[in-house]
């Protein structure tokens, strides 16, 4: 990976540009689930504004070369029915097309753990088999292979500790 990326937690300020990417990341997901358009013709996200309103939920920039390039949503679950009473989970996660298979998202998502260092739970849908792969190598490698996997209601499911 040659080129820089940062990650930056999204200002109030700015929340109008994670929206706009959001829709673009929601149409990418329509390739897996079946998301309608509202009479505006957006997707919407019923947990936008709650990013900057509950402690728990984080939303951050992904920039290239100091261009917007995707976006990560982190969120902290309680009284999951984990092992762990709470939980860091990746709520959404978006890099743009141009900026895929470049090493970027894994090295952004190795940030992001150890941003946030504890018990982790990634889930995909069991038919996004690209994301599976994806997060099943970023997991694989961040933890030298020491987390759990399993499938559960049509998901797949790592669970996994991180460090600082």
């Amino acid at each position: 990976m040659n080129q820089a990326f940062s990650i930056e937690r999204v200002p109030f300020e700015q929340k109008h540009a994670l929206k706009q990417l959001l829709e673009l990341y929601t149409y990418d997901f329509t390739e897996f689930e079946p998301f309608e358009v509202d009479d505006d013709g957006l997707f919407g996200y019923d947990y936008f504004d709650k990013y900057w309103i509950e402690p728990e939920r984080h939303p951050f920039f992904i920039k290239v070369n100091g261009k917007l390039a995707g976006f990560v949503l982190v969120r902290m679950l309680t009284g999951t029915d984990s092992d762990f009473p709470t939980l860091h989970s990746i709520a959404e996660f978006f890099i743009m097309k141009r900026h895929r298979r470049l090493g970027i998202g894994k090295a952004v998502s190795h940030q992001i753990f150890k941003m946030f260092p504890g018990a982790w739970e990634v889930f995909q849908l069991e038919n996004n088999v690209p994301a599976i792969g994806f997060w099943r190598a970023s997991i694989r490698d961040y933890t030298a292979n020491h987390y759990q996997e399993r499938q559960e209601d049509g998901k797949v499911i790592q669970t996994f500790m991180s460090r600082p």
